[in-house]
């Protein structure tokens, strides 16, 4: 006679694993298009925003709130609804998710009080760091070649925002040498845009269902 065995449940798969290649693609193509579409229509416009972005005397805030209010939501604490859907198990750091969850507000306000040099160029590399993992989950194991696309551009994300974090004078830097001519301005924006454009082109032909 067959017995009926209990089902064992495993750890609940985060949201993150959830996210269709197809939708990753067309959010990192619509970005990467956008983008440069702007740098080429409006070059004057970017490059002077551009220049200003690392000692913007509010901007880096604003961007640095978002970015640790997102890494906060992965954290939270459980039975807080809508607010406790992105929490991801830490493993054997999950007993430090209660010092976390208070270090990371106190944090924002330590951060921008004292620190001014560059704090937006650093803000916008947690936020890198951060959007890399959603990328790579959308294309992990994925089936079509065309899908190396997308963790390329997060491996990429992920190493300049660990520069803006670590160095973030090198922004500057890259920012200098860019706008110095107007050649290798209109090349980078076009590197940028074919880009995306083949994210695109992949994502509509190939990573439907994926």
């Amino acid at each position: 006679m067959l017995r009926d065995w209990p089902v064992i449940q495993g750890p609940q798969m985060h949201l993150y694993k959830h996210i269709p290649l197809f939708d990753a693609g067309l959010v990192q193509a619509a970005w990467l298009i956008g983008l440069h579409l702007l740098m080429l229509a409006k070059p004057a416009m970017v490059k002077g925003f551009l220049q200003k972005f690392p000692r913007h005397p509010w901007l880096g805030q604003v961007i640095l709130g978002i970015g640790l209010a997102w890494f906060w939501l992965l954290i939270a604490p459980e039975g807080l609804g809508t607010l406790s859907a992105l929490a991801m198990d830490l493993g054997e750091f999950n007993k430090a998710k209660p010092i976390l969850q208070w270090l990371v507000p106190l944090s924002l306000v330590l951060v921008t009080i004292s620190v001014r040099d560059f704090l937006a160029v650093r803000a916008l590399g947690l936020l890198g760091l951060m959007a890399a993992s959603p990328l790579l989950e959308a294309a992990f194991l994925k089936d079509p070649a065309s899908r190396l696309l997308v963790p390329l551009f997060a491996y990429a994300l992920l190493t300049l925002s660990m520069f803006c974090v670590g160095m973030p004078y090198l922004f500057r830097d890259a920012v200098t040498w860019v706008t110095s001519t107007p050649q290798r301005w209109t090349a980078m924006a076009l590197a940028g845009l074919g880009y995306g454009v083949a994210t695109l082109v992949c994502a509509l032909a190939f990573w439907h269902g994926y």
